[in-house]
């Protein structure tokens, strides 16, 4: 009887070091693990990274008006649509698209008649008929030399005033995330190239933010906390800047 009370007091003796050892190992394993967890939380490396690319605008919108003064508002009316009928034949021989030329409404301002102070009077002098159109054209290289060459309206007696062209790349939204994919390679690249020389390495990225995304012209070095839109440039630029933190081991 006695000797087995003692087996049960042993076993319970066991039994106790072996559950203060499992709690010991325990403990261990948490802290090294909440160690890990520390320091994947804190160690961490942020780059810039960059990516550029030259496109060429595949759309041009030119816009250009002409205009007429008489005393009569009809008699400039109709000598505005004898020079519209003019340009619009003027623009179709120079091989514009019919579908490609956008004709807008007419606008109408009174002319009144000054005073020896030069100032206008109620009296009406006359009126200024302004017609404006617009050629929208994938073929860019023609809107650009028709843009050029339009002042010979002038010699057919039309107060004609060109603007310049401005250009587009319609497949922008494509060509976006094309240039944030490298971009983001380009930072991996730089935190890579960083963290080697330290004996470490990059482990799994921890976040990433869109920065500038900007059109210049080729040449430019204009640079904008909001970006730059360029549309006077047929050759132009892409730059796109991402912000990316990553692990590391």
């Amino acid at each position: 009887m006695e000797g087995a009370r003692v087996l049960k007091n042993s076993q319970i003796i066991i039994l106790g070091l072996c559950i203060a050892a499992a709690t010991v190992a325990a403990s261990v394993i948490l802290s090294q693990g909440f160690l890990k967890v520390m320091k994947f939380t804190r160690e961490q490396i942020s780059v810039t990274g960059s990516a550029q690319q030259d496109i060429r605008s595949d759309l041009a919108i030119w816009t250009a008006s002409f205009s007429r003064r008489e005393a009569a508002a009809a008699d400039a009316y109709r000598k505005l649509k004898e020079d519209l009928a003019k340009v619009r034949k003027y623009l179709v021989a120079k091989g514009v698209k019919e579908s490609d030329i956008i004709i807008f409404q007419v606008g109408t301002k009174q002319i009144f008649r000054k005073n020896d102070k030069g100032n206008d009077t109620s009296d009406i002098e006359g009126y200024l008929l302004t017609q404006s159109v617009q050629v929208k054209s994938a073929e860019v290289d023609l809107v650009t030399r028709v843009s050029m060459e339009s002042t010979e309206l002038i010699d057919q007696g039309i107060e004609f005033s060109s603007g310049a062209p401005e250009y587009y790349y319609t497949k922008l939204d494509e060509l976006k995330v094309e240039m944030l994919a490298k971009a983001t390679q380009n930072a991996k690249q730089r935190a890579e190239n960083m963290t080697k020389a330290t004996g470490n390495r990059i482990g799994l990225m921890r976040s990433a933010r869109m920065g500038v995304f900007q059109i210049t012209p080729v040449n430019s070095t204009e640079v904008s906390d909001w970006g730059v839109n360029d549309t006077s440039s047929l050759e132009k630029k892409v730059t796109a800047v991402v912000n990316v933190s990553f692990a590391i081991e």
